[in-house]
């Protein structure tokens, strides 16, 4: 069986995730696209996040046109610990596709600045990076002349509400003209339209009215969710909001706008807020892989936070990129298992809930075919009682080492072997 997790504030966060995650596709290679007005740090955050300045940061209103695709390595310590104790020539870690998506201004709905490529961008992504702007430098002008972080969360939320109430007009008529084909009615009669459309329809109807995505809302039916995933409604993405912030504001957490942002998003449905300073990170991605200057440069920050007062864990500065990635991540419930072997360490993502077949079919069709079982370990016991050693024997001494059918639900961190015949024929 499969270890059993630990309730709490962790499980909570990933069940709010999940919930916002059931409107997407089940696939494996999901992405994430960053969301904001011009000039808020988007490309710069994705350069950042890919290690590499393939998208064009410029101090200008829509300088990324099309959207620009970075691979991101999923940062990942039991990855790099199995790589490190098995030395294979071949190591492949789990990414993160992250799409920068050109700037959005108030009225993108109705196709002001580049709002209809925006939205075209937006829908083709399965989650949101909502990047805010709370810094001040005259450097980098603001499409509205002022910073005001509200302000801009009101934009880009009502800006994607109203496309969602655009698509929505539309969605009464399609179903109405399906209920015509589909029980023979003639196109001049009102045909009826089940409770359960009705019912999701309204519910959406309300929030989007409200400016409130829809994938905060708890109170939808199954039935309601396979309805709502057809309409394909912008706002039913899940959304993790980030803010960018000064290096100073970074450094002694705090700013004057992260109690407003965190009570907008409250009002809003809620969501997972990550404040964090493109300032800081790319001074920090300048000293390149000086080790030493990386040390020295984080010092010297942590020490300035100690002598405004604040201890412990509050006084560390460290980069927040793993953060994000592991949201990101998160947010379209992906997550990782393992292959380990002489030639070969590797990363395989798959999402929440997947069963044991469906995980070996990511890694040939042939094995989801051909299924017999899968050979288990989690990383955990893998740890606890490999001595040392780049191999499973030591794990099924200690009776560890587990085989699991077709109805077995993949974990987290699970080390597998999958076992698989495809040469007998059918008859």
């Amino acid at each position: 069986m499969p270890p059993k997790s630990k309730k709490g504030k962790d499980e909570n966060e990933n069940l709010g995730m999940m919930k916002a995650a059931r409107f997407g596709r089940v696939k494996n290679d999901l992405s994430m696209g960053f969301v904001g007005l011009p000039n808020v740090g988007k490309s710069t955050l994705t350069n950042l996040l890919a290690g590499n300045n393939c998208a064009e940061a410029a101090n200008y209103p829509f300088c990324t046109i099309d959207p620009n695709v970075s691979i991101c390595i999923v940062p990942d310590k039991q990855f790099k610990y199995l790589a490190d104790c098995y030395k294979p020539p071949s190591v492949v870690p789990a990414a993160l596709k992250v799409v920068d998506i050109a700037g959005l201004i108030r009225g993108a709905s109705e196709g002001a600045g580049l709002g209809n490529a925006f939205l075209s961008h937006i829908a083709a992504v399965d989650g949101i990076f909502h990047l805010v702007r709370a810094f001040d430098n005259d450097e980098i002008v603001h499409v509205d002349d002022s910073v005001d972080p509200i302000r801009d969360l009101e934009t880009i939320e009502s800006e994607l509400c109203l496309k969602d109430k655009e698509t929505l007009s539309k969605v009464v008529d399609r179903e109405k003209d399906r209920v015509r084909k589909e029980k023979g009615i003639s196109r001049s009669s009102e045909p009826p339209l089940s409770e359960t459309f009705t019912s999701a329809y309204d519910k959406c109807m309300k929030l989007i009215e409200s400016n409130t995505p829809v994938q905060t809302c708890n109170d939808f039916k199954d039935s309601e969710v396979e309805i709502i995933k057809d309409w394909g409604l912008i706002t039913t993405k899940p959304q993790v909001y980030i803010v960018n912030m000064t290096q100073k504001n970074f450094v002694r957490k705090g700013s004057k706008w992260l109690p407003k942002i965190g009570d907008w998003v409250k009002e809003h449905g809620g969501g997972q807020i990550i404040p964090m300073s493109c300032e800081f990170e790319q001074n920090l991605a300048d000293l390149g892989d000086d080790k030493e200057s990386q040390k020295a440069f984080l010092d010297d920050l942590s020490a300035e936070a100690k002598k405004l007062g604040l201890k412990g864990p509050q006084a560390e500065v460290k980069s927040v990129l793993p953060r994000i990635i592991r949201s990101g991540r998160a947010a379209l419930c992906l997550q990782s298992f393992y292959t380990c072997g002489p030639k070969e360490v590797r990363a395989w993502t798959i999402m929440k809930g997947t069963l044991a077949p469906q995980a070996a079919g990511v890694i040939h069709t042939d094995f989801e075919r051909g299924f017999i079982k899968a050979e288990v370990c989690n990383y955990t016991d893998f740890v606890k009682h490999h001595d040392g050693q780049a191999s499973m024997a030591k794990v099924k001494d200690a009776g560890k080492y587990r085989q699991e059918g077709k109805n077995y639900e993949m974990q987290e961190g699970d080390i597998c072997v999958f076992m698989h015949n495809v040469s007998g024929k059918k008859k």
